[in-house]
């Protein structure tokens, strides 16, 4: 299992245990973290599992996909570390990441 910090847009936190091979997601999803809507169900159809990865692991997460790339262009409040959760695997070298997850989705 790697640790993944999901912390809301108020500030509260939550540290789940996420199992290789699910997607960022799925594992908010599963976990109950408030604020990923996740209304495509992570078909990288809309921008509703926005989040914000911590710089030190966005060279870890890879770069966006043009499809994810075109999404983001819905999401509200893009930044430069703007990523969709529904497209990060899970891996071991996640150990430890922290994702924000913006105001508003979508």
């Amino acid at each position: 299992m790697v640790k993944i910090t999901f912390i809301e847009h108020s500030g509260a936190e939550h540290e789940v245990d996420a199992k290789e091979g699910l997607t960022l997601m799925e594992v908010a999803v599963k976990a109950g973290v408030p604020g990923i809507d996740a209304d495509c169900g992570g078909a990288c159809a809309c921008a509703t599992c926005h989040v914000y990865v911590d710089e030190g692991f966005t060279s870890k997460t890879g770069e966006p996909s043009p499809m994810e790339e075109s999404m983001l262009d819905f999401a509200s409040e893009r930044q430069d570390n703007s990523r969709l959760s529904c497209q990060i695997g899970v891996k071991s070298d996640l150990e430890g990441m922290r994702v924000k997850i913006p105001e508003f989705q979508g």
